[in-house]
């Protein structure tokens, strides 16, 4: 009935300006909070809250400094996760990145290689279950988490900018004999064969770096494209691995083995697009040529 009399009377359904109650903190005080918040990225509203108040000494409770907060522009997501960075780390990241700043048609035949386990039972700590109170301990409020190592399957694939290689399951504790035997002769060395001028990039494991590992390579004449320590965030092949995890979520079918992960998992990875693949490929080659490049690699802009 409100709505249908501010149309009859004025025409309009939406609230006048400025109409409502008057916020508690002026534009200062909002520049302030986004101070606040920035100083220290993972702190809670409640935590900012009970700052705020320490520093005015004005009580501000926690979903108004959400409104503030959204309304500058800040809003809270899921934080990038990444392996801690040394020094050498971060300059070895960021010179890598700087000789391959002009690379061009290059990038079309690296050929880029990666393992990835993906676990039977998963969830990113954010699942939240919806209950009364006193249904803490209900069955179908728990979720199970096993204490010991949470069984699943580690997969090897490749990715070149518009073409990928088969999955491959690697059944327990993957060294570079396995390696040359399971992964390399089968699938890796044909896939880079068909691809003229290709050149592999793989991570610094060991069981990639072996002196047996690197003596196959020169034997079967294999480019090998130097990649940093500690840098599994700048291969494409990570977005790939992205898609497929996002897409085993998704599925509703229960899987209750490791076997029958495998098998859901290749029919996903064989759904995959070469675009995802292309795509990838592109946006390592923005990290290395983009002006945002520091940043993509652990360090601070240059002022």
């Amino acid at each position: 009935m409100r709505v249908w009399k501010q149309w009859t009377d004025e025409c309009r359904t939406t609230r006048k300006s400025g109409s409502g109650p008057r916020n508690v903190t002026s534009a200062r005080d909002d520049r302030h909070l986004v101070r606040m918040a920035r100083t220290d990225r993972t702190a809670s509203s409640r935590q900012l809250a009970a700052l705020w108040s320490i520093a005015t000494g004005v009580s501000l409770c926690a979903s108004s400094i959400r409104r503030r907060l959204l309304q500058c522009g800040l809003r809270a997501r899921t934080p990038l996760y990444r392996i801690p960075l040394t020094h050498d780390h971060r300059r070895l990241r960021l010179q890598w990145a700087n000789q391959h700043r002009d690379w061009r048609a290059d990038w079309q035949h690296v050929v880029f290689s990666d393992e990835s386990r993906f676990n039977l039972w998963y969830h990113d700590g954010r699942i939240r279950v919806r209950r009364y109170a006193g249904e803490r301990h209900l069955p179908e409020c728990i979720i199970e988490r096993h204490s010991g190592r949470t069984p699943g399957v580690m997969v090897w694939g490749a990715i070149a900018y518009h073409r990928r290689s088969q999955l491959l399951r690697i059944v327990g504790n993957l060294n570079s004999n396995r390696y040359i035997r399971e992964v390399l002769q089968p699938e890796a060395v044909p896939f880079l064969q068909s691809l003229p001028g290709a050149v592999f990039q793989q991570d610094n494991a060991r069981p990639h770096t072996a002196r047996i590992v690197k003596s196959f390579f020169a034997a079967q004449q294999v480019q090998l494209l130097p990649w940093p320590a500690c840098s599994p965030d700048m291969s494409p092949i990570e977005h790939v691995w992205d898609v497929i995890g996002r897409r085993l979520a998704r599925d509703p079918r229960p899987v209750a083995s490791a076997d029958e992960l495998w098998v859901t998992e290749a029919l996903v990875a064989r759904k995959i697009d070469d675009n995802d693949a292309s795509g990838a490929v592109s946006a390592a080659m923005t990290i290395a040529r983009s002006s945002r490049s520091a940043v993509c690699l652990g360090l601070p802009l240059p002022s």
